[in-house]
């Protein structure tokens, strides 16, 4: 077996110990009968120099690695990629050893959901699934996450869900971020989102199949990038929307509903956001939350999809024929009509039958996993 062969199999490692080159380099050093001493007198170091590095105290630089191939024989190459690995090994353990600190934190993370979904990787211990979970997150330590997903300035803490399911709650989030991240948007037009909306309202009528791409196509022309994300356990939530970059929106829309008119009020609701709302905010739309710009969002979505001076004459409704003929007339689909009659009246159980279901599981909506 050659000596660089021998060394690349006595190389492995595993994820709770390190093999410094040095160990490697005693093994070659024995095998050629030279002494420590002798190869520190021809590699031009000290001794004490080359016991260090046996010993994994010193580094082998780029420099003593030229030196030890021209003693040894061995490529300066091998030696790099020894002494790169080993470094990596080492902070790999030194990281995970911090991370054991902040196992707990774990305890509020959906991370079975996350395997489940593929973006998260399999791993041998929860401090290891710690530092896996950080970089779903995007972040480098438990302080970034809790300066980005804890901040008091951030307008989602004041929703209930924050407060009680963090960790579920920014895990949804983040799977809309990274989903609106794989979306190539043109930088973000005002005037050309107002009229794309228009138009996203005509394809109401239309099955998922058919207008989730061009809604996607038609929002990623205007700077909103249109992220579908299955609901996550103990997160009420329809809707999101936020700014990722100063030329980019995200609109998050939860699929956890398949009423068609919540869908559609949810979408145009978190529009009114992009159009009207602060850059800086992060806007939860749940029923609950009722401060003045969520109550701006509804009006600019109902308005939008059925004009205030219908509504008058849509809680006079009093058969589906009714409901159909206002549809046709608002070129809309009737279960739009019908979520709004509900709205109105309060009569939660009428004309039910006019309000399609969506059924999101037949359709490929979330961009593949960043890893």
């Amino acid at each position: 077996m050659s000596i660089q062969n021998k060394t690349k199999r006595m190389f492995a490692y595993t994820p709770d110990y390190a093999v410094a080159p040095g160990v490697t380099l005693s093994e070659v050093l024995q095998s050629l009968a030279m002494t420590q001493k002798e190869c520190a007198l021809r590699c031009g170091l000290t001794e004490q120099t080359m016991v260090r590095i046996i010993k994994g105290e010193q580094p082998i630089t780029y420099e003593t690695a030229d030196r030890l191939e021209m003693v040894t024989g061995v490529p300066a190459s091998l030696w790099n990629t020894l002494e790169l690995q080993y470094q990596n090994q080492v902070r790999k353990i030194k990281q995970n050893q911090a991370y054991e600190q902040d196992i707990r934190w774990l305890d509020d993370i959906p991370t079975k959901e996350l395997k489940k979904r593929g973006f998260l990787a399999h791993c041998d211990s929860k401090a290891e699934m710690v530092g896996e979970t950080l970089r779903f997150y995007g972040v480098a330590s438990i302080k970034a996450w809790n300066d980005v997903w804890m901040d008091p300035t951030v307008a989602a803490r004041r929703s209930d869900c924050f407060e009680t399911s963090v960790g579920s709650a920014s895990a949804w989030i983040r799977l809309g971020e990274l989903q609106a991240q794989g979306i190539t948007c043109t930088p973000y037009d005002a005037e050309r989102f107002k009229r794309a909306l228009h138009e996203i309202r005509t394809m109401t009528l239309d099955e998922p199949a058919s207008f989730v791409p061009k809604m996607r196509k038609l929002c990623a022309s205007c700077g909103v990038a249109l992220a579908l994300v299955p609901t996550m356990r103990k997160v009420p939530w329809n809707g999101a929307s936020k700014w990722l970059s100063p030329t980019k929106a995200m609109i998050l829309i939860s699929l956890r509903g398949k009423a068609e008119d919540v869908f559609w009020f949810s979408f145009f609701h978190e529009a009114g956001h992009i159009l009207f709302g602060e850059k800086k905010r992060l806007y939860i739309a749940e029923d609950r939350n009722r401060d003045k710009q969520e109550l701006e969002a509804d009006a600019f979505a109902a308005n939008l999809l059925i004009p205030e001076s219908y509504n008058q004459d849509i809680t006079k409704i009093t058969a589906s024929s009714e409901v159909l003929a206002v549809a046709k007339t608002l070129a809309i689909s009737p279960g739009i009509v019908a979520g709004r009659y509900r709205h109105l009246t309060g009569n939660c159980s009428f004309f039910k039958d006019l309000t399609r279901s969506f059924d999101w599981d037949t359709l490929d909506l979330e961009v593949s996993p960043h890893r």
